[in-house]
């Protein structure tokens, strides 16, 4: 509260009687106490960042050359180069053709419509399952953030979901890679993994620009 203090001059009249104003804090801490407690209760903590491991199979009658068939046709390699470009190739790589490697973009129908190709009973499942939450938040009996957790991770733990392994070459840049990692979470892909570029994927790429395969000639000014 604010306090106005009045001192006589004397009594003389024609001068003007000097005020000294004090105000009082001590309401305001109070209310800082409270506006402490209040965002402490109503913030939410940050929650721990896990990562997915995937263990190998214990059943034995799945042989050696299934498994690697398995894995051949759910891996996705993306190859990061400079000026904005960006390959691609699924399975194991054939060195000895270069137009196994596919060029693409970032926009919307390049990369995104690749991964949402290979991923697509997840994307399906997924938007059917935020569907449903936002409804039961409407009908006022939301969904637990546990429940909605571990339903999502059911769907993206299935057998066919891709793995995908992002590597880039030393011309590619720090935005490239941020890109990359924002179409995996738009494209709810659970599996991918930042690995070091080879010197055969090197090899993949130099071929196809200097062939100017599957886009027409390469434009050189971005070489």
């Amino acid at each position: 509260m604010a306090e106005v203090q009045q001192k006589d001059s004397g009594g003389k009249k024609g001068k003007q009687k000097k005020m000294n104003i004090r105000v009082d804090f001590t309401p305001m801490v109070d209310m800082n106490m409270l506006l402490i407690t209040f965002f402490m209760l109503c913030t939410s903590m940050s929650k721990p960042q896990t990562m997915e491991i995937s263990m190998p199979s214990n059943d034995k009658k799945i042989t050696e050359e299934d498994q690697t068939k398995v894995k051949e046709s759910r891996a996705i390699t993306l190859l990061l180069d400079g000026a904005d470009n960006i390959y691609y190739y699924t399975g194991l790589p054939d060195y000895n053709d270069y137009t196994s490697l596919k060029e693409t973009s970032y926009e919307a129908n390049g990369l995104r419509a690749v991964l949402m190709g290979q991923n697509a009973r997840v994307v399906k499942e997924m938007k059917e399952l935020k569907a449903e939450k936002l409804e039961k938040e409407r009908n006022g009996t939301p969904m637990s953030d546990e429940e909605y957790d571990e339903r999502a991770s059911k769907i993206k733990d299935g057998k066919d979901v891709p793995v995908v392994m992002i590597k880039a070459t030393d011309y590619a840049s720090y935005k490239n890679l941020i890109d990359a990692l924002d179409e995996m979470h738009i494209c709810s892909i659970s599996k991918y993994a930042i690995v070091d570029i080879t010197e055969g994927d090197k090899f993949l790429i130099e071929n196809l620009k200097q062939k100017g395969a599957l886009t027409g000639q390469i434009d050189e000014s971005k070489l």
